[in-house]
């Protein structure tokens, strides 16, 4: 056999050994780094962040709604802490009750409405601003249920309401994505929460969509950026914006997917801590949002009987207490 020949099967034999270990180095880089490969795609792809691993949760177009029923909810001026409460047909749910020194206030203004028993308590996260006036609320009382995320809080706020929760023999109840319970004629799905989220107590915050009707509710806690990704999010009528309104949430990619018409903030216009943030509103009105801050307006109330709602607001007093008279925002906003 020729020299040049040998070479040459020598030179594919090179070829061959060369290709094979590229080929064997890629597969190993795609098993072991798929975060990494996945990045690379979506920032050339402009693909969204985490669509293809997003969990889908499944929730209602629409409940029945009998004639004459209603859904109240109250989006409660309590600062820079949040605090809602809705009211379903004979059914009652407060979702958080802001800093200690709110639950006095809110407790009087709940009785005055007649309300007795709570038979949902839900603790979005176990951040202060959350459920500081948690303790309060179960003192006075009727407690039904309570749902908090799994995730402890070294603070003297969280210790003082499980104490408060132990001395009425009442216990947490625990919750996962895709969880669901009726309030009145709606339904409620758990979006999200995060048991394993002790570094982060916003994003362990329970997240909760309702429909009522044709209307429908989103509550997003606290949740920022890094995990909204995490589940598609259907469209909504109201949406209870994150953290304040703070930049850190409300992502363009979840605002393409719930698209909703009323974007309510629970805010004390707070400077320092950037909230709301003029980003957030500004994404919000360009779809064609209606915003609406605590910080202005005060308590704001909305009614739905399922297919239209209403939107008024309640001046809070300068001792904190809020008022009873309410005035008309908004009025026959149908679908």
């Amino acid at each position: 056999m020729e020299k040049s020949n040998i070479w040459r099967i020598i030179a594919k034999l090179i070829f061959a050994l060369v290709f094979g270990v590229i080929l064997v180095g890629l597969t190993v880089l795609s098993d072991t780094m798929p975060d990494q490969v996945d990045n690379y795609i979506q920032s050339d792809l402009n693909i969204p962040v985490n669509e293809v691993n997003a969990i889908s949760v499944s929730t209602l177009e629409s409940t029945v709604v009998s004639s004459g029923a209603n859904l109240k909810v109250y989006f409660f001026d309590v600062g820079n802490a949040d605090s809602t409460l809705l009211v379903a047909d004979d059914k009652v749910m407060l979702i958080d009750a802001g800093n200690k020194e709110d639950g006095a206030n809110l407790a009087k203004y709940i009785k005055g409405l007649g309300i007795k028993k709570i038979d949902y308590l839900i603790g979005s996260n176990a951040n202060e601003e959350h459920i500081g006036g948690m303790e309060t609320i179960v003192k006075k009382f009727d407690i039904g249920i309570i749902y908090m995320p799994n995730v402890k809080s070294p603070t003297l706020a969280y210790d003082n309401l499980l104490k408060a929760i132990s001395s009425k023999g009442l216990g947490i109840s625990s919750c996962t994505i895709g969880d669901t319970f009726s309030l009145g004629q709606g339904l409620c799905t758990i979006m999200n929460v995060r048991n394993d989220e002790q570094n982060d107590l916003k994003n362990s915050s329970i997240c909760l969509h309702l429909v009522y009707g044709n209307n429908k509710f989103l509550f997003m806690g606290d949740l920022t950026k890094d995990v909204e990704n995490d589940v598609f999010y259907p469209e909504v009528d109201i949406l209870k914006v994150a953290n304040h309104g703070a930049n850190t949430s409300t992502s363009d990619n979840f605002l393409s997917q719930v698209k909703p018409k009323v974007a309510i903030i629970s805010t004390n216009a707070d400077t320092v801590k950037g909230v709301p943030s003029e980003e957030t509103i500004e994404k919000l009105r360009s779809l064609g949002a209606e915003v609406y801050r605590t910080d202005e307006i005060g308590t704001i109330i909305l009614t739905s009987n399922g297919s239209a709602y209403d939107i008024a607001n309640i001046k809070t007093n300068i001792d904190g207490n809020i008022n009873t008279n309410s005035s008309s925002i908004q009025s026959n906003k149908n679908n």
